[in-house]
């Protein structure tokens, strides 16, 4: 069975559904939990999931040690989840092409940094965007810039709110981040 070690910094709700998702399968299994947000919603559903949770400050998230930590969990594949700080090189050495974002948007328009959750819709709407979607791709040096891996769109409406946009997005979250997850795995 693969392992998984679930980023977040907020509310939770793709850990929650990945959990979900993979809780009847026999394909993976969540190692853990790293949050770096100690008032995070993520970090009380990760401990009524029963699943361990790490807490990471700046300065261990930054040093080797804490990629050493993960390979001995035997961890397969990183998932940032609503996860806001740039992966540092030591992480992305330790696990090449094994650490994967979601990102709410059809990069590469409105990515980078600064380019997170309603930063995002809020952008979309001003643009007058007829369409937005989810990005799945996997994580480099640089903000939302990895090969992507998996995108999918929605129709928007000129009456569209911020709001309705990340209510659109979220359902496509939801239906497609936890099977793009066990493609990737049984792929590997």
């Amino acid at each position: 069975m693969k392992r998984l070690a679930i980023f977040v910094s907020g509310g939770g709700t793709n850990l929650q559904q990945i959990a979900e998702y993979f809780a009847p399968k026999k394909v993976a299994e969540i190692a853990c939990v790293v949050s770096n947000n100690k008032d995070a919603y993520a970090n009380q559903r990760a401990k009524n999931l029963g699943i361990p949770l790490i807490m990471i400050d700046r300065q261990s998230f930054n040093d080797k040690s804490f990629s050493d930590k993960l390979k001995s969990m035997n961890v397969d594949l990183i998932v940032l989840a609503g996860f806001l700080w740039l992966i540092p090189q030591h992480l992305i050495d330790a696990f090449p092409n094994k650490i994967i974002n979601i990102h709410p948007a059809l990069l590469p328009k409105y990515g980078g940094k600064g380019f997170y959750g309603h930063h995002v819709h809020e952008a979309v709407v001003a643009a007058h965007e007829k369409e937005s979607g989810i990005t799945i791709h996997y994580v480099n040096e640089r903000y939302d810039s990895g090969d992507i891996i998996f995108q999918t769109k929605v129709a928007l409406s000129q009456y569209d709110t911020p709001d309705d946009v990340a209510a659109k997005i979220h359902v496509l979250e939801q239906m497609n981040f936890p099977v793009v997850i066990e493609n990737l795995l049984l792929e590997k």
